[in-house]
């Protein structure tokens, strides 16, 4: 066998174990998704506990949660679970999901931080990394109040995608063997934390499921030269993160991209825009998997109120506003002491949100 069969071998197994592992994956996402919803009423004592109350309690405990997975996904796929569960309203499952946008950046920052401390001490990782964070965090703030507003009016109420009787059985079959044992064996507060656990390792798995996005390969490298242009820019990130269903896998590729000079720094505010967008995604399949118009209209809702949002300052205030966000990113990351007053500023909103 020649040099060039057996790389073609290798090529097709990895190819084969990428797909096992990403049927595994699927697998493990719909299964959490059952346990999060079975033991979600366990959950309402440690909420309480927490002093997680009202609409700016469930904001920052997303926020906060996003933070702590280093993602935004898995926190709302959570909070989809605690609404079908009865363990949340509508509306703090809404905050609860938006604080995750605000949150879900922060490894960007991190990323860029590593490549700071372990590669040529390059500035430019730390920076994409707050310029990202910033971007997030003043589209998705202003959503907040909107999204209630039209979550509470009930303006979307009659825009339902029902899930298919065959999806539902199909899950039934796949999830049930596994969630009724360990839902009838464990209480409900450890069925809860299993299903969150499971639900980290999906996302885990489906992210070693795709090919690396920390080191990108020449064709994504040719693709974002080619696309310096806001608009364009805008739906390569949304198209980026449509392939990888998740925001923070998206978005971290712009450090690599940006050290290497491929995406300019104004043109990151576009992408960001794109992916926060297209994020909602894997959210709005768990809403299906869980049979439940209600968190099917809150993920609705945040996606056409963030939309309309990102859309109307990449159209008519693209010019300011990219120079307010780079002139704060650029004052924020000149020193450590400015960094570190940012990061602060950071924990402290959620933290103040949680107890408030």
């Amino acid at each position: 066998m020649g040099d060039l069969e057996v790389a073609q071998s290798f090529s097709a197994l990895r190819t084969v174990v990428r797909a096992a592992v990403l049927i595994g994956a699927l697998w493990l996402f719909v299964l959490a998704l059952q346990l999060i919803k079975t033991g979600a009423g366990g959950l309402r004592p440690v909420l309480e506990g927490l002093s997680v109350d009202g609409v700016l309690g469930h904001m920052g405990f997303g926020w906060l949660g996003s933070y702590l997975v280093m993602s935004g996904s898995p926190v709302a796929a959570v909070s989809m679970s605690l609404l079908a569960g009865d363990a949340i309203s509508d509306v703090e499952a809404f905050a609860m999901i938006n604080g995750t946008r605000m949150g879900a950046s922060l490894i960007v920052l991190v990323v860029g931080f590593v490549s700071y401390i372990t590669g040529k001490r390059n500035p430019d990782g730390l920076y994409i990394g707050v310029v990202a964070l910033l971007t997030a965090m003043t589209l998705w703030a202003p959503a907040m109040p909107l999204g209630l507003i039209v979550l509470s009016s009930g303006w979307l109420d009659g825009v339902e995608i029902q899930s298919p009787g065959v999806l539902a059985s199909f899950v039934a079959t796949i999830s049930d063997p596994v969630v009724d044992p360990v839902g009838d064996a464990l209480p409900r507060l450890a069925v809860f934390v299993a299903g969150v656990g499971v639900l980290i390792a999906s996302f885990t798995l489906f992210d070693r499921s795709l090919p690396s996005l920390e080191r990108p390969g020449s064709r994504i490298e040719a693709l974002s030269k080619a696309l310096q242009q806001r608009y364009a820019m805008f739906l390569f990130g949304t198209l980026m993160t449509l392939v990888t269903l998740s925001v923070s896998l998206s978005v971290t590729i712009l450090v690599p991209l940006a050290l290497k000079g491929y995406i300019q720094r104004d043109r990151v505010i576009p992408y960001v825009m794109g992916a926060n967008i297209a994020t909602w995604i894997d959210t709005l399949l768990a809403a299906l998997l869980l049979d439940s118009p209600g968190a099917f209209t809150v993920v609705l809702t945040e996606m056409v109120v963030g939309a309309g949002i990102s859309l109307f300052v990449l159209v008519f205030l693209y010019g300011p506003y990219t120079r307010l966000i780079l002139s704060l990113a650029h004052a924020a990351s000149r020193s450590r002491r400015n960094l570190g007053l940012l990061l602060a500023v950071f924990f402290a909103i959620p933290l103040a949100l949680l107890v408030v």
